[in-house]
């Protein structure tokens, strides 16, 4: 009964105490509840796109009798038998001329391959589709074939077949296509075959039988499996599910089949992401749920000396342990329930606002537990910050203590006095220097192992450098306004004139509170600022990705081992909105053994055409570079591996093999080495060469363009894109910017990235808010007595001013400078040591100018609207009941 009228008098009496009390365990709840089942709804996503790329789950190599063995597996959906033979080559006859390919493949597809498995053919040429017998389109540029010419086919010991083209597709997934099933990732072949046929599987029978009775090593059999994909949400489980049935199955076979686990293989790389995604919600996500667990700690602490009053009233009237503990139990359960509620009523609210579903796209049983979760944790905030200190004022104080009024300590906290801020910070500082040496990543990827993990080591230096930054805004704000008081006055003159020597006073008198309220505010701009920082570094890599992926606005990339002179530009930029052409050669050349991608360049041009930041060169500027490259004909730029491993210096002999366009034959280039370059537009992100585009040709014999980059200032991409490829027909690939820049926008990391953000500013702003004005305006209230003295001596109301605008102004001051420079030196820590999310990694971090002013303008408003809620609430005190009443 006696708790029950307790919990009635605190909700009618401190109604504005618990309403905010509530509401920073709601924020709480609010970010965990949001955070954790996006994080969910993530990984599912990972999942199912990671299915979504993969055109053929499995591909079964073996004896044909395992037919029987897929047909009995629960877990296979569908499958089909595709025959491979290798084939001397392909010879056509047209025109007075005989073209001739070198060694190719030639596979058996069933009927209705194309529409069990659409990632695998794409239909370029040919009124049949998918169906008939059809060539690959670099076969077709080779062979200058098209539906209708006659294909003659060699077989290995067996005379030659003709066959009848109907159609050129473009094979997608050549690479896992032409794998070699069962082998390691480095015995894989380098790049699939130039030239490949596709027969029906009753042709290809009646072709290559005869074949594999004689050579049975030029055939093999592969069954293309589809799997049953009901598997787990997170894509580590759903990988150990996949993998774990293939290495069944192939028990099963007792070794008369191999499996390649395509699917396992796209799952083991969403696993990665995933891992980045947690590591992303505990150093962007978890910091912001324990700033609003202070929040609610301050909150509660602010009415601190009343609950002290309170217990002693409550004990001269015989109130015992258990009584005091009970009825503070009530308090921590009223605010910690309402909290509750509220934030998980704020994260449905922030699901349909942001991703049109309260539950951000995951699993109810997902969504459960991590509101389960967030509900408990705002609970145990509760307990802590309103039921814990209760506690131990009610076992430490007596009746005495506990009613008389404490003023400031008289000596400096042990903490200050020992330094940790410093020694927090030299740790911070160490960690940092240890995970940010050497490549350091912060998701380990074992080689040859199949396991991933997360250093959570790394996560010590970003948390340490939080509590030293906490610790440093204390002792900064405490030496301010203790042995700064001359300063202070002085500052405050303009606000109280001559009474700024008492309002000194009373900043110093007031400097604990104070000092934990600049603190707590500095720590929440520090914590919006480093996360929009970082995120806008993420959304310009991805634009600069965007760039790097596609080259340019619109790319024209020529089939492979088409002819397509340098002249081809200008018909190109004869389309509306290609207001500039740049040609771009794509050769190969053998490094040593190693073959690379070879580009050919005109330097002059190309700098202005394309953007080449300093940062995707070594050893000079990109204008320096590109200028050496102009200069020397034979110049060369390399990547930084190759630099390495051939011990090459500027100036030194590279000795190239290059094929000449005539004889299709390689033979030694003399280059000379002249740079590094790290990255280049359409560039793999490994090796690569970038050379003279004259002087490949002079020594190859060929000035074939392989793509050209096209700009389209003022115009969009996307249409210009449209009409070159009905200039340009089927036999040349236009892809345009936006498209890849949606494909770097939304592949796995970045969706989590993208999504996370969006949550986190949103309350980045709201406890932003709070920790201003909130905290500012409940430490005016708790000092109603101060304001109720002044006004019973007379004050004016610029005399009340002079006392509320310069703690306002320290305060905005204050969690400014120490806001922004805390935040930007944690925002360069979290780029660095989660450089594995970028790609390409950055220069220098991005500034977020349009959300950081929004930041400090409504943090301003809050501060600003406190101080003048508690003007006009001091301006409404009479003077001497209202001091009898807070006395």
């Amino acid at each position: 009964m006696i708790t029950l009228l307790w919990s009635r008098g605190l909700v009618a009496r401190r109604t504005a105490r618990l309403a905010a009390t509530a509401a920073a365990i709601a924020a709480a709840v609010a970010l965990l509840a949001s955070l954790g089942t996006f994080l969910a709804a993530a990984k599912s996503t990972m999942t199912h796109r990671s299915i979504d790329r993969v055109p053929v789950d499995w591909q079964v190599q073996g004896d044909p009798g395992i037919a029987g063995t897929l047909r009995t597996d629960p877990r296979v959906k569908q499958w089909q038998r595709v025959d491979f033979a290798a084939t001397p080559g392909f010879q056509v006859r047209a025109s007075g001329q005989t073209l001739t390919t070198g060694a190719g493949q030639v596979l058996g597809l069933p009927s209705g391959y194309a529409a069990t498995f659409p990632g695998e053919l794409r239909p370029l040429l040919g009124a049949g589709g998918t169906d008939g017998v059809l060539l690959a389109q670099q076969t077709a540029a080779n062979l200058h074939a098209a539906p209708g010419s006659s294909v003659t086919v060699h077989r290995a010991g067996r005379p030659d077949a003709k066959v009848t083209v109907a159609g050129v597709v473009d094979l997608p997934a050549a690479d896992s296509l032409f794998q070699t099933v069962g082998a390691p990732p480095g015995a894989q072949p380098s790049a699939p075959p130039d030239n490949v046929l596709l027969l029906p599987s009753a042709q290809w029978h009646r072709l290559f039988n005869p074949v594999a009775a004689a050579r049975p090593d030029q055939v093999r059999t592969q069954f293309h499996v589809r799997l049953d994909h009901r598997l787990p949400a997170d894509p580590a489980a759903a990988y150990s599910s996949v993998t774990g049935h293939a290495r069944n199955l192939e028990v099963r076979l007792a070794g008369v089949g191999r499996v390649g686990d395509n699917l396992g293989a796209a799952l083991g790389a969403a696993r990665e992401d995933a891992l980045y995604a947690q590591a992303l919600f505990l150093f962007l996500g978890a910091p912001g749920a324990i700033l609003a667990g202070l929040i609610t700690a301050f909150v509660s602490a602010s009415g601190a000396p009343r609950r002290r009053a309170e217990q002693a009233l409550l004990r001269t009237r015989g109130a015992t342990l258990r009584h005091l503990l009970t009825l503070a139990g009530a308090e921590a359960a009223i605010v910690g329930a309402a909290g509750a509620l509220a934030g998980l009523g704020l994260a449905a609210l922030t699901g349909w606002i942001t991703f049109g579903t309260a539950g951000f796209g995951a699993a109810p049983t997902a969504t459960a537990l991590w509101w389960g979760g967030a509900a408990a944790t705002g609970l145990a905030i509760a307990a802590a910050a309103v039921l814990a200190p209760a506690a131990r004022d009610a076992r430490q104080l007596t009746v005495t203590t506990a009613s008389r009024a404490v003023g400031p300590a008289r000596s400096a906290p042990l903490w200050m006095r020992w330094w940790l801020d410093a020694w927090f910070a030299l740790a911070a500082a160490l960690v940092f220097w240890a995970a940010g040496r050497n490549g350091y990543k912060i998701v380990l990827v074992p080689e040859g192992l199949p396991t991933l993990s997360v250093s959570y080591w790394a996560f010590a230096a970003p948390a340490l450098a939080w509590i030293a930054a906490g610790l440093l805004c204390l002792r900064l704000t405490h030496a301010l306004l203790g042995r700064g008081r001359p300063l202070v006055r002085r500052l405050a003159r303009p606000f109280a004139g001559s009474l700024s020597d008492t309002v000194a006073a009373s900043l110093s008198r007031q400097r604990g509170p104070i000092a934990r309220t600049v603190a707590l505010a500095a720590l929440t701009m520090m914590f919006a600022v480093s996360t929009s920082v970082f995120a806008a570094t993420y959304r310009t890599q991805a634009s600069v990705d965007a760039q790097l992926t596609n080259g340019a606005d619109v790319t024209v990339t020529e089939s492979p081992g088409a002819y397509v002179p340098p002249s081809e530009q200008h018909r190109i930029a004869a389309v509306p909105g290609a207001s500039r052409v740049e040609p771009l050669q794509h050769r190969f050349a053998y490094v040593g053994a190693d073959l690379q991608d070879l580009y050919g360049i005109h330097p002059s041009s190309m700098r202005t055409a394309v953007n080449l930041p300093d940062a995707y060169f070594s050893g000079g500027t990109a204008r320096s570079l590109l200028a050496r490259l102009a200069r020397t004909p034979d110049a060369v730029l390399v990547s930084q591996e190759t630099v390495h491993d051939f011990q090459l210096h500027p100036g030194d002999l590279l000795r190239l093999r290059l094929q000449n366009g005539r004889t299709k034959q390689y033979r030694t280039v003399a280059f000379h080495y002249a740079g590094i370059v790290k990255e280049f537009p359409t560039a793999p992100r490994d090796s690569f060469i970038v050379a003279n585009a004259d002087y490949i040709a002079s020594q190859t014999g060929s000035d074939t363009v392989g793509s050209f980059l096209v700009s389209t200032p003022g115009h969009s991409p996307g249409q210009v894109a449209s009409a070159l490829r009905k200039n340009l027909g089927p036999g040349a690939q236009v892809t345009d910017i936006n498209s890849a820049r949606h494909v770097v926008g939304t592949s796995l990391t970045a969706v989590d990235l993208n999504g996370l953000t969006r949550i986190e500013l949103g309350y980045a702003l709201a406890l932003t808010i709070a920790s201003t004005g909130l905290l500012l305006g409940l430490g005016f209230t708790e000092r109603r007595r101060t304001f109720a003295l002044i006004r019973a001596l007379g004050a004016r109301p610029r005399q009340l001013g002079a006392f509320v605008w310069p703690e306002i102004t320290a305060l905005a001051l204050g969690a400014a400078a120490l806001g922004a420079s805390f935040g930007w030196l944690l925002s360069t820590m979290l780029i660095k040591l989660l450089t594995g999310v970028f790609d390409p990694p950055p220069a220098a971090p991005a500034i977020p100018w349009g959300y950081l002013t929004a930041l400090g303008a409504l943090a301003l408003a809050a501060l600003i609207g406190a101080g003048a809620l508690t003007l006009h609430a001091a301006r409404r005190l009479s003077s001497t009941e209202d001091l009898r009443r807070y006395s």
